[in-house]
């Protein structure tokens, strides 16, 4: 059984084990009695669940409604439709079901007509879900459902599925059930009224795990949104390094700014000429004289309606000589496998003039500066090249002068960490364990974007109190699951509590194609 979050949640999955477990002992009046309380209770409760994830709803709608919000919320707000629908469709499915149990029964009070004549009886939900297999029918759905939920939030299902509590628990085996029939474990020989109190239980689950998702796509669709609270000048200069004599230009601009309103900005150092604010943005310009840093700042006055404020504000920029630079725009590293992207300038040459020149082995895309550099080279490893910049000679004709040449590391893409169910070691859930689909391989603190595909691996289980049990392997070709290989799907199926789950000589491969030998994982079974 997974572990809700609100304590009244737990209340209620408490209050259902411990009276299950009193009526095995004696069916008296005063547990019937109970079990009617059970039931009312969790009732109340879905009211008040149904009215959160319905707020959230018409936060959703509401703000699909606001103006320019309409194409960023209405594809969450399509799907909070789909979500809610489905959970509407199983509530009533768990209804019918109620009703039915009650009619099998022997009817309705009639003085309490939400309840049944007949509490005790224990014969209506034996033939009904055991004997004529509709228990079946209801795993199934509950199964389907919680499918349809986790697939509605494909960027978060990993992390919801251990807390969502709609999940149907496996049944174990026992005297009275040696074959592990779900049905016969839930539903055999159950009086009418904790059946009742079963499906609203049910019920509770749905509702839960539909107001979590709803809450999931609520907050997927505004995590974009910026909120302003504070007001802020700001001065973005067109260029941050010039020639001597060469034009500086800047914007200053006030963050937020209603285009209704027009500031205005006064100079206290750096000189230059500004222009009329226009759709909120001023301009500035002046031209580059002297060397090194050069610093521009003034104050910029705007009046919202409520009184004028003023606001500093301040940029810096450097005048040099004739010179050339490159900026790896990730850092002084070449990655093999992966594109590394750079940025090449020449003082003195418009970016169109300026090119580069590499190594055997090294591909180059891009042009205007602008260039992304790849190789699959691995005999490149470990090495340091240069990158030669050229750029095209004043005089004109097309001739070509080395400006400078840049030394650059190359190195391998860093090993993966492999991750199962987001953990490497540590304590899982057994339940969570049984629907494990395979370890995935992380780069952790790498700024590139690069994909290691797990292709082998080797799977072994400690029993609690038994033998050893593997290993087994696994392979794939793009990606390995635990379903690639039988005996580790037999194996997984019978996990419990205290088991000893260990994954290793698990073996990745990059975009470099080289395997790397990655982490074991040794989890321990709760």
């Amino acid at each position: 059984m997974s572990i809700p979050k609100e304590p009244r949640q737990i209340m209620i999955n408490l209050m259902y084990l411990v009276l299950t477990a009193l009526l095995a002992l004696n069916v008296s009046n005063e547990i019937l009695n109970a079990f009617k309380t059970l039931s009312n209770s969790i009732d109340r409760s879905n009211l008040s669940v149904d009215q959160r994830t319905k707020d959230l709803y018409d936060q959703i709608v509401a703000n699909e409604h606001q103006k320019g919000q309409e194409e960023k919320v209405k594809p969450f707000r399509i799907e909070a439709d789909s979500v809610t629908k489905r959970a509407n469709d199983m509530v009533a499915y768990l209804d019918q079901w109620k009703k039915r149990i009650i009619m099998e029964s022997g009817g309705y009070d009639e003085k309490d007509t939400s309840m049944p004549a007949r509490l005790e009886n224990i014969d209506a939900t034996t033939k009904l879900l055991v004997e004529n297999k509709g228990g079946d029918t209801l795993r199934a759905k509950i199964m389907e459902l919680r499918r349809y939920l986790l697939a509605a939030i494909p960027w978060d299902s990993s992390a919801m599925s251990p807390l969502m509590p709609l999940i149907i628990e496996p049944a174990k085996k026992n005297d009275h059930n040696p074959t592990a029939d779900w049905n016969i474990e839930n539903f055999e020989h159950m009086p009418t009224i904790a059946a009742m109190a079963l499906f609203s239980k049910f019920k509770n689950d749905v509702r839960s795990s539909e107001g979590m998702i709803i809450k999931d796509l609520f907050e997927k669709a505004h995590a974009k949104e910026i909120k302003f609270d504070t007001l802020l000048a700001l001065a973005v200069p067109s260029s941050t390094y010039v020639l001597q004599g060469d034009k500086v230009e800047a914007n200053i601009l006030l963050a937020a700014f209603n285009s209704a309103n027009k500031p205005t900005i006064s100079m206290s150092s750096g000189g230059g000429t500004t222009k009329p604010a226009e759709n909120g943005v001023i301009h500035w310009e002046t031209s580059a004289n002297g060397n090194g840093k050069q610093t521009v700042a003034g104050t910029l006055t705007y009046d919202a309606g409520n009184g004028a404020k003023t606001y500093p504000w301040k940029f810096e920029y450097m005048v040099g000589s004739t010179g050339a630079s490159m900026q790896l725009d990730k850092m002084n590293v070449f990655y093999i496998g992966v594109d590394n992207p750079i940025t090449v300038s020449a003082a003195g040459y418009s970016v169109e003039d300026v090119s580069i020149q590499l190594p055997a082995g090294f591909d180059q895309k891009g042009e205007k500066g602008h260039y992304t550099i790849s190789t699959k080279d691995v005999t490149n490893q470990n090495k340091t090249i240069n990158v030669d910049i050229y750029a095209n000679g004043k005089q004109g004709g097309g001739v070509k002068t080395k400006i400078a040449s840049i030394p650059v590391r190359v190195r391998k893409i860093p090993d993966p960490v492999a991750y199962l169910l987001g953990k490497k070691e540590g304590m899982i859930s057994a339940a969570v364990m049984r629907e494990a689909i395979g370890p995935v391989a992380k780069l952790e603190n790498f700024e590139f974007d690069a994909t290691f595909q797990i292709r082998e691996l080797q799977f072994s289980m400690l029993p609690k109190g038994g033998d050893y049990v593997g290993p087994y392997t696994v392979k794939g070709a793009s990606g390995v699951k635990f379903s690639f290989n039988p005996d580790v799907q037999k194996v997984l199926s019978r996990l419990k509590a205290g088991d000893k789950i260990f994954i290793e000589g698990i073996k990745g491969v990059g975009p470099d194609n080289t395997s790397r030998s990655l982490n074991p994982i040794i989890l321990t079974l709760n």
